[in-house]
């Protein structure tokens, strides 16, 4: 049984940074495109990043390049999200998700096979 555990979730004020962190346990995890969505309340579900199973490949929506920094360790078995200039549209809560198939689903989260809880990030004075 494939699980995705996130932390590094909380308030921040703008401007602020934090770092978020997925474990991965109970697959292979360098068989994983691994990305991360978040989901602002009232609105749905948003791709934020994602990088290749060898972390050679990364692709950042619009939003958050320049400020955010996804990157992978396959040794740990873990995927981090460095935000940085955080903004209060940048609230939300961010979930980690994993997918096996290579495809034009990259973006959607209905493309993905295993999802972590969540994690909140709070950005506000």
């Amino acid at each position: 049984q494939v699980r995705l555990v996130e932390s590094g979730g909380g308030l921040v004020q703008p401007g602020g940074s934090l770092t978020l962190s997925c474990a991965v346990s109970g697959g292979t995890f360098s068989s994983y495109i691994m990305s991360w969505f978040r989901q602002a309340p009232g609105k749905e579900r948003e791709f934020v990043t994602t990088i290749s199973k060898g972390g050679s490949s990364i692709a950042y929506v619009n939003s958050v390049k320049g400020r955010f920094t996804i990157s992978r360790d396959n040794a740990k078995n873990t995927v981090s999200l460095q935000m940085n200039s955080l903004k209060p549209e940048d609230t939300a809560v961010y979930y980690c998700a994993a997918k096996v198939r290579i495809d034009l689903t990259i973006t959607r989260s209905s493309g993905y096979d295993y999802w972590g809880q969540g994690t909140q990030v709070t950005v506000s004075s």
